[in-house]
């Protein structure tokens, strides 16, 4: 059995083969519409998520997992032979995720090891250094070096996106420093990125075809990248905007549908781009 049991949340967006294969620990948000609560990626999963919203009059709410949950999955990794944890977590700028998880790996300081990573990013962002943690610790690390990895990887993550909107991230309360996009944006594409933990402007564009193009502009300006990954909202163009990427980049390219934690400031339509930069 490995040593290092890999923890994350439910908005970093990985395929749910990927998170089954590497034996990734998903702690769930919960995601409420109206009245209704339910537990992401586990009651709703992105494309049941994505219909919702086209039929609700009310953007939906999402909240952080509790310290109850987290120092469940610490305890149960202790019981399945683990002797250390890597929690790697939705930026603490955007969440209360990260907090929950620290304080659950206090209460669990005298059983099991547990480090804390703040990934500073959302959604394929997190789920890329994820990802590289898993595989990792599958490699024989420790903890500390698996830890230092990901904060060093978080450093050289870069994570734009183009949305359809911006009224999620306003009416969300996350626009953060893109708040001087808003105005006459009729028309408008905004590009955002998300840096050091919060959504900045990156750019506008009239179309959503050259939004793209901007993307894929932006893989060009920062090559060579390494691991990069796309992720969307329920876009039916996702495989040819892909197919748009394998011309710059030709290692395989993770897709992430954005699911319900992100997906309910982000908005339908957004397409985005992750990938580390070299050191």
């Amino acid at each position: 059995m490995p040593g290092v049991k890999i923890v994350t949340d439910s908005s970093c967006d990985l395929p749910d083969e990927l998170v089954e294969s590497h034996r990734i620990a998903v702690v769930p948000l919960t995601v409420r519409f109206g009245e209704e609560e339910f537990v992401d990626r586990v009651d709703l999963d992105a494309s049941e998520f994505w219909k919702r919203c086209a039929a609700a009059d009310v953007l939906p709410e999402t909240s952080a997992p509790s310290p109850g949950a987290f120092e469940e999955v610490y305890r149960d990794a202790l019981a399945d032979g683990y002797d250390s944890v890597v929690a790697v977590m939705l930026s603490g700028d955007l969440s209360a995720t990260i907090q929950a998880a620290e304080a659950a790996a206090r209460s669990v300081t005298d059983d099991i090891a547990v480090h804390v990573v703040d990934s500073k990013t959302v959604t394929m962002g997190l789920g890329n250094l994820v990802l590289r943690a898993a595989r990792l610790a599958e490699g024989g690390a420790t903890a500390e070096e698996v830890a230092d990895r990901a904060r060093s990887d978080a450093r050289r993550t870069r994570a734009f996106a183009a949305l359809d909107t911006l009224e999620n991230l306003r009416k969300g309360g996350r626009i953060g420093a893109a708040r001087s996009m808003l105005g006459s944006l009729l028309s408008i594409k905004p590009i955002i990125e998300v840096k050091d933990g919060s959504v900045v402007e990156a750019g506008k564009q009239r179309t959503r075809a050259r939004a793209l193009k901007l993307l894929a502009e932006k893989v060009r300006e920062h090559s060579p990248v390494e691991s990069l990954a796309v992720m969307h909202a329920d876009c039916p163009d996702v495989d040819r905007f892909v197919a748009t990427l394998n011309e710059v980049y030709d290692d395989e390219i993770v897709v992430g549908e954005i699911g319900a934690v992100i997906g309910a400031h982000a908005g339908p339509g957004t397409m985005g781009i992750t990938f580390l930069v070299s050191e």
